[in-house]
């Protein structure tokens, strides 16, 4: 029974992990951290990094490894005869041994040259991040692009719309006051046709005035119907030009997720959710001289660097002990067969047919101290390269910092400055449709101010993509470990 009620539990456990797995896959799909473990496990060149990194741990154990040991084997293919018996054959075995701590150098270099490799990918994985993030906010940035522009476009088709009964009213005016004007310009006319020639040429001055009002009320009706049919072929114009820009946009979205696939080693076509909105990413580097503390503490090409460094100054010390002699322990063991008397008057001995062991030392002798001393000097050259390509790696990453973060800057004041500026438009257009309903203003106007407020619509999502992409560059500068 007890049994069972774990078993059941057990099973209970792993159905809330899957599902708690499921709903958190869910949420998280599709997002930015999703991309990036996406190509964290599939970018062929940070697995390709990633194996070298690999790799370079298996030459720890290599460099410290003993020479292998060498066995001589010799056979005499007539046994010789020596005064103790025939010896058969010689067997030798010497196994060498490097000066005390060489062993310990080779190993610490291996490693230090392993921590650099490990740096490298570390410095790729970062790059790949950086780019994944510019990519993923010029994506957002078109998509925004992409949203503004077609909201622009419906409000000039409810501005087309608000033309087109302008156009409607002014036509059906203009048709009523070409009707009234005929009875008005008779009526004089048969009132003074019975007054002789007095009262013709008096009638005949008044039917001319009479005409001449109704003319030109007629060509104010058709200048006005003009007008508003002009207006209408204006936004017409607008609409097909915002028309044409959404074409390219999408066209422009399509190359982009194909570079943003190609990253994350996907399939050019394979689909990426974009949101429609996208923010500013929090800035949480205010403090200037621990940003550049963090810097200098993570940063994966100075900690490259730094491990070049220690395995020169590694190589040195090893370089040093491989210029002391080198040490060989041996056995010499000789095959001897028992000799027997051949009536030559040589004396058979109780050590007739014994088999010899000779113990063995070897010692070389490091006599050309040329080399050595070209291999120490060596070492210490490319120490103090590294130490200056340190000091110069220094100073360029400082300068990188003081421009990202007054890009930063400059980005944010133009996202203030363009908010306030969408802000202040999206206003005075809302106004201005209201003079153009009542007739106060005109299209010009009105056409002036949305095209603004388009303009400062697309500034702004460009300005947040570029404060966007300058914080991931502030980022991959300080390289947080957090992400490994």
């Amino acid at each position: 029974m007890i049994m069972l009620r774990i078993i059941f539990n057990k099973y209970i456990l792993v159905f809330v992990l899957i599902v708690s797995a499921n709903t958190i896959h869910a949420q998280e799909a599709d997002s930015l951290q999703h991309y990036l473990r996406i190509a964290a496990y599939n970018n062929h060149l940070l697995k390709s990094e990633f194996a070298v990194y690999e790799a370079s741990l298996q030459k720890i154990p290599q460099a410290g490894a003993f020479a292998d040991p060498q066995l001589e084997i010799g056979f005499f293919l007539q046994p010789m005869d020596i005064i103790d018996g025939k010896q058969v054959a010689d067997f030798k075995l010497m196994q060498m041994f490097p000066w005390f701590g060489t062993r310990k150098a080779a190993r610490t270099e291996a490693q230090h040259m392993s921590k650099m490799a490990y740096e490298k990918f570390r410095e790729t994985r970062d790059n790949l991040y950086f780019e994944i993030y510019n990519q993923w906010f010029v994506l957002c940035n078109l998509q925004q692009r992409l949203v503004n522009t077609q909201a622009n476009k419906d409000i000039l088709t409810h501005l087309e719309e608000l033309a087109l009964r302008r156009f409607s009213s002014s036509n059906t005016g203009a048709s009523s006051k070409a009707a009234s004007t005929p009875s008005a310009s008779t009526t004089p006319v048969a009132a003074n046709s019975s007054g002789g020639m007095g009262g013709m040429g008096m009638g005949g001055g008044q039917a001319a005035q009479t005409t001449t009002a109704s003319m030109s009320a007629g060509g104010g009706g058709m200048g006005g119907a003009s007008s508003g049919m002009s207006d209408v072929l204006r936004i017409q114009l607008e609409i097909a030009e915002l028309d044409n820009n959404i074409k390219s946009i999408n066209s422009e979205m399509i190359a982009a997720k194909a570079k943003f696939n190609s990253l994350l080693s996907r399939p050019a076509n394979e689909s990426v959710v974009i949101p429609d909105r996208f923010e500013k990413l929090p800035f949480v580097y205010d403090n200037e001289e621990s940003t550049l503390e963090n810097i200098m503490d993570n940063n994966p090409m100075l900690k490259m660097i730094t491990e070049e460094s220690l395995a020169y100054k590694a190589k040195g010390e090893m370089d040093k002990k491989m210029s002391y002699p080198m040490f060989g322990v041996g056995i010499n063991y000789t095959m001897i067969n028992k000799r027997m008397d051949d009536g030559m008057g040589l004396p058979i001995t109780h050590m007739n047919g014994k088999d010899m062991i000779m113990p063995m030392v070897s010692v070389t002798l490091p006599i050309f101290r040329k080399k050595y001393n070209a291999q120490q000097k060596e070492s210490m050259l490319y120490w103090q390269s590294s130490q200056e390509k340190y000091a110069n790696t220094q100073k360029e990453l400082e300068a990188q910092y003081y421009t990202v973060k007054h890009q930063i800057n400059d980005a944010d004041r133009k996202i203030e400055l363009y908010i306030k500026q969408t802000e202040l438009a999206q206003t005075t257009y809302n106004i201005i449709i209201q003079e153009f309903i009542s007739g106060k203003s005109d299209l010009t106007n009105v056409m002036q101010v949305q095209r603004q407020l388009l303009d400062y619509q697309l500034k702004q999502s460009e300005a947040i993509a570029e404060y966007n992409t300058m914080i991931a560059s502030l980022q991959r500068l300080i390289s947080n470990t957090e992400k490994e």
